[in-house]
């Protein structure tokens, strides 16, 4: 898993069947990438769901959100659309968790990403991370706690 103070590796993925999304867009604002498992898991749904519940804590400290997992872009868009997520899944599927790989949160065995949080500041550099045991909802008051303390650097 990448550290904390590491500048984060830029990507590019699908974030819908047409679009691609690269990290770089979002230069200047601050960032939560949370990897996960699968989109149609039980426990990747409640996640995926409580974090669009936070959109706008998550707004007040200047960040956006970005889910990724291997699924794929038109299984994410179902996803997306059935649990009326507003905020961008990326499909980490070809080449098969290569993303996942560079931030050091790829299953091998699983064949999936692990269930993991980075908060990077709006210069892109990783200010907390927190790897979840794959079967537990991470929730948000790390991801709240560290986008505090961004701001408070300020």
């Amino acid at each position: 898993m990448l550290d904390v103070n590491t500048a984060a590796p830029d990507f590019r993925l699908n974030a819908t069947p047409d679009q691609k999304f690269s990290l770089s867009e979002l230069k200047g604002k601050n960032v939560i990438l949370t990897f996960y498992p699968a989109d149609w898991s039980p426990v990747c749904g409640d996640q995926m769901s409580l974090y669009n519940e936070m959109l706008h804590y998550f707004n007040k400290y200047n960040a956006d959100i970005l889910g990724i997992s291997v699924d794929g872009k038109w299984c994410h868009a179902a996803f997306r659309e059935a649990r009326k997520l507003h905020f961008t899944l990326l499909a980490d599927f070809e080449p098969k968790g290569a993303v996942s790989k560079l931030y050091g949160v790829y299953d091998e065995k699983k064949g999936q990403s692990e269930r993991a949080l980075f908060v990077l500041d709006a210069e892109g550099i990783i200010r907390w991370n927190y790897l979840s045991p794959v079967g537990i909802n991470p929730g948000a008051d790390g991801i709240l706690d560290a986008l505090e303390m961004i701001s408070s650097k300020k």
